[in-house]
Parts: C-alpha cells; sequence; structure tokens
C-alpha cells in the first residue's frame, strides 16, 4: 500500500494577527506548523503501510523553510519527503498549486492512495485535494472520517451537511480526511534522530515539465480583494431563574414596548 500525503507548512493562525492599515497578515514572528489537519492525513497513511506494507511518501510545495515540516513528517515515521520548490512558485492559488502538486504526483509515479487534510487552516478553500484528483482523473471522497482497506479497495464513511455516507472506493484514489478520523501519533526520539539527516528530495518546475502559464502567480485567476478582522458583536443578555412575566416585562422594555399608548400587549 503506497501512499502519497500532501501535506502543508502554515502559519500558527492563533498567533495570526492583521495589520490595521494595508489589512494584510503579519507574518513575521509568526511560528510555522504542519497544517493539523495534514497530521490526520498523514497518520492515516502511517496506519494503511503498517497495517498492509508498502511506504508513505510526504510531499509539499513551499519555501526551502517547508522542509521542517517534510522532517517532522519522518520523525512521525514517513519514509520518504519530498519538496516542490521554485521561484517560479510563488503566489500560486488553489489551482495553481493543484497543477503542480499534481504534476509532482504524476513525477512520482503516484500511489494506491493520495491523502490529504480537508482544509488548509490558512485559507480554508478545502479545494487542492479535489482539485488534484480532477487533474489526475482520480476517484475522491471528501470529509473522510472513518477509513478501512480490504480486497484492493477502500470502505470509508465520510462526513456532510445532512449526516454520514459510506462508500466503496477502487484504487488508486484520493481522500480528504477530518480531525475526526483518528489520532496523530507523536515523533519518536528514534524518527526525530533519523529525520534529522534523512535527505530531502526536491523538484523544481523545470524537473516537472510544467507549463508556465499555469504554475505561480501566472496560473492563478483568484485575486483578493480584500482581508479584514469581523466587527467584534457584543455578547447578548442572559436572564435566568426569572419568571415568565417577570421575562415578558423586561423584554418589552429592551424593545420600547412597554410604554405603548395603545394599551396592547406584546
Amino acid at each position: 500500500m503506497n501512499c502519497i500525503v500532501c501535506i502543508k507548512q502554515v502559519p500558527d493562525t492563533a498567533k495570526v494577527k492583521l495589520d490595521p492599515k494595508t489589512h494584510r497578515l503579519q507574518r513575521a514572528g509568526v511560528e510555522n506548523i504542519m497544517n493539523p489537519f495534514d497530521e490526520h492525513a498523514l497518520e492515516a497513511a502511517l496506519a494503511l503501510r503498517d497495517a498492509h506494507g508498502g511506504t508513505v511518501t510526504v510531499l509539499t510545495m513551499g519555501p526551502p523553510q517547508a522542509e521542517d515540516v517534510l522532517r517532522e513528517s519522518i520523525a512521525r515515521g514517513a519514509d520518504r519527503a519530498v519538496l516542490v520548490t521554485d521561484r517560479t512558485f510563488g503566489g500560486a492559488d488553489t489551482l495553481a498549486t493543484s497543477y503542480t502538486l499534481a504534476g509532482a504526483i504524476r513525477h512520482l509515479g503516484g500511489a494506491d492512495v493520495i491523502l490529504c487534510g480537508k482544509q488548509a487552516i490558512d485559507g480554508d478553500t478545502a479545494q487542492v485535494g479535489p482539485q488534484i484528483a480532477e487533474m489526475l482523473d482520480l476517484p475522491q471522497v471528501t470529509s473522510v472520517n472513518r477509513l478501512a482497506c480490504e480486497n484492493g479497495h477502500l470502505t470509508v464513511t465520510r462526513e456532510h451537511e445532512d449526516g454520514y455516507e459510506t462508500l466503496t472506493v477502487a484504487l488508486p484514489a484520493l481522500l480528504t480526511v477530518t480531525k475526526n478520523l483518528n489520532t496523530p501519533r507523536y515523533p519518536s526520539l528514534m524518527g526525530k534522530m533519523k529525520a534529522r539527516k534523512a535527505p530531502i528530495e526536491t523538484l523544481t518546475a523545470a524537473e516537472l515539465n510544467l507549463d508556465a502559464e499555469r504554475i505561480g502567480i501566472k496560473g492563478s485567476p483568484t485575486r483578493v480583494r480584500r482581508v479584514y478582522t469581523p466587527e467584534v458583536r457584543t455578547q447578548g443578555i442572559i436572564w435566568q431563574d426569572l419568571t415568565p412575566e417577570t421575562a415578558a416585562r423586561q423584554l418589552q422594555d429592551i424593545l420600547g414596548l412597554g410604554g405603548r399608548k395603545d394599551g396592547a400587549q406584546a
């Protein structure tokens, strides 16, 4: 069971702030972490490998410092790490990112299962995984919260607005996973030692033979018009231990109905 896991290095959004003048994210001094949803995708791949054999390859697109999350993945148990990096990839939106990652997956020879986190916490678009599947012409299941493999196919349960849905999926396939799927393992001491010296493979745009018009800013039709902090609303009033009559009178006073001249009751 050979798996490829697409991961992303993201800023810790709990510590990111907006510049009040430029309305842009202030990333300076903010710690970068592995996208939390991707931790669960990696754990799913490791569990499949442990149960059925095979390999786990982690793949990310980003600047050289994204190597940190690849080494963390090796410390958790991944067998191989690949960094897709090139200046021409800068400014890529989800479409250009998906095109680039799909090209990298083809270059690596594909896999039985490609796993992605449901979404990245810095964008929350949930678009990259499904777009990769479309570009590779693979069956896909999103928002997976249960997963089993038997007899050469996957049985998965996915979350959606109306409940849950269980599906059987032929391989190869792409899955995006939720945080309810599993509990990610911690890096082991031996894993950390291995990760320090593990080779990180790199792939560039030239090596992937990508169309220059479909990568980076050129290949990104998305335009951000404005980024802003939502207006903070005050908390509502909570009444406790009031009789219905008292609560009704207080509500009338707040709504300005307590002194109606026609004597009507609200």
